[in-house]
This record gives structure tokens, C-alpha cells and sequence, in this order.
């Protein structure tokens, strides 16, 4: 579908929506609101409403629009998901009440409350989502809010919390890793090393004092938007994802250690931790 036809199902879902008295505002989100998409990407529509829109009334929003219905979806966040007939994309739409997510962005940029990996998703969400709705201005507003500059409380408190679990704790990634490794368990290598990349990117954006933008492209994203990060980062991750795979299962421990010894580096550069 060409960019004219999609903005044109765009302005035809948010004006479904709009009918209804409690939604307040709509909005593309995901790949498509910002930058790095491409012709793949899905639809992300977040629909802020006191409540839910009726069952019976998606299943016809999804009919009349689109095909593959999957309707009340409650895996992650509620919402619906179906096939655009014409554009072939999948639609998945998510509902968050106003008061949800005005909380997501007081718990980081008033009281600085950190996360295991992904700290400041949601305020990367408000922030680069392109407003289809908007009943009062309330969503405007909202993003006003999270265009403030970035705490410096907050981008201590990412540190602190995800640093000493790379693999400064008994119990830290590393240490998980390699006696995963020593197992023989895959899954628990996936696992864990999954979660210490997650906690390094964290770690890397709130450097940079930019908000986390999600779980895809990671890489591609640093190396454009993050001037700190360590001089060979992406070969280093490389590097590491090979562990997983099972070629560098050998020297992983080495190959680990220099991810993380770059990330420290960059943390004493930074003055956010003390040379040992």
C-alpha cells in the first residue's frame, strides 16, 4: 500500500475510535512513529481510553478493516491484532488507560525508579508516537512531559542498578553464563544472555542520556544515535551472540569480559563508576 493509502487507513481507524466519548487519544507507535522501519514493520496503534472499547464493537472495527481477526488479546498489554486487507500489514493495537501511562513516566522521570534493562521504553514510546487523536490535548501534553531533559538522578540510578549484575554479583549474568555453558544448557545461555545485552544497552542509552527505544535494532540505533559507547561495541556484541550460537563457546568468558570491560570503561570516562 503506498504511503497516501496508509495514512488513509490511519485516519479511518482513528476516526473509529474517535466516536467513542472515552478515548482520549490515538496514536501510531512502534517502528512506524519513528525512524527506523521499514516495509515490514506492523502497525502499532495505542488507543488511550478509560476503558476498553466493547468486545463486540472491535471484532467489527477488525471486519471492516481487515481479515485474520485476533480479537482480546491479553498475552502482554490488551489489544487486538488483525490483518489490513489492502495494505497486508499486520494491525495490532494496544489500550492503556492515561492514568497507566502517566505513571510508566513519573516512575522514571520524577522518582528515577530504574528497571532490569529497558528503563525508559515507555517514555521512548510517548515521545515517537505520531498523534492521529487527540481529544483535549491531553496526549500533547503527556509528551511535553517526556521531552524534558533527561534526569541526571535517573541515569545514575540505570547504572547502578544493572552494572553490578553483568558480573560484579555471585550471582550475575556472567557467572549464569558459564555455568550454562558448563551444563550444557542452551536455553539458560539464551536466556541469560539475553537478559546481560539487555541490561548493557540500558546501560548505554541512559549514558547518552537517551530514552530506551525498545527491544529491535539495538545496534543499528547505538551506532547512529549514541556518540559515548565503546569503540568496538558492535564487533564485541558480535562477539558474544557467537556464544549463543555455540562457535565461541570456547574463549566466552574472554569474549564476554571485553564487552563488559568497554562498558566499564565508559562508565569511569563518564565519572558513573570508580576505578577498581
Amino acid at each position: 500500500m503506498s504511503e497516501s493509502g496508509t495514512q488513509g487507513l490511519l485516519d479511518g481507524i482513528a476516526a473509529e475510535f474517535a466516536v467513542l466519548p472515552g478515548v482520549a487519544a490515538v496514536v501510531l507507535a512502534g517502528s512506524r512513529g519513528g525512524e527506523l522501519n521499514d516495509a515490514r514493520s506492523d502497525i502499532d496503534l495505542c488507543v488511550y481510553a478509560a476503558h476498553e472499547p466493547p468486545l463486540a464493537w472491535r471484532v467489527e472495527l477488525g471486519r471492516k478493516y481487515g481479515e485474520r481477526l485476533s480479537i482480546g488479546n491479553n498475552f502482554w498489554e490488551p489489544g487486538d491484532e488483525w490483518v489490513a486487507r489492502e495494505a497486508g500489514s499486520v494491525v495490532d493495537i494496544m489500550y492503556r488507560t492515561p492514568a497507566w501511562i502517566e505513571e510508566q513516566l513519573d516512575r522514571v522521570l520524577l522518582r528515577h525508579q530504574a528497571s532490569v534493562g529497558y528503563s525508559t521504553c515507555f517514555v521512548h514510546n510517548v515521545l515517537h508516537s505520531r498523534t492521529l487523536f487527540d481529544r483535549d490535548g491531553w496526549f500533547a501534553a503527556l509528551r511535553a512531559r517526556a521531552a524534558q531533559p533527561y534526569p541526571e538522578p535517573l541515569r545514575q540510578a540505570i547504572v547502578a542498578r544493572n552494572h553490578p549484575i553483568l558480573r560484579r554479583t555471585l550471582s550475575s549474568y556472567t557467572h549464569q553464563i558459564m555455568l550454562a555453558l558448563e551444563r550444557g544448557d542452551r536455553v539458560s545461555v539464551n536466556h541469560r544472555m539475553a537478559a546481560l545485552l539487555a541490561s548493557c544497552f540500558d546501560i548505554l542509552f541512559a549514558v547518552n542520556r537517551l530514552p530506551h527505544p525498545g527491544e529491535k535494532r539495538l545496534v543499528a540505533y547505538v551506532l547512529a544515535k549514541c556518540p559515548k559507547r565503546p569503540p568496538e561495541f558492535q564487533r564485541q556484541v558480535e562477539e558474544v551472540l557467537q556464544v549463543v550460537s555455540g562457535s565461541g563457546r570456547p574463549d566466552a568468558l574472554a569474549r564476554i569480559n571485553g564487552l563488559l570491560d568497554g562498558i566499564d570503561a565508559l562508565l569511569i570516562a563518564e565519572r558513573l563508576l570508580a576505578p577498581e
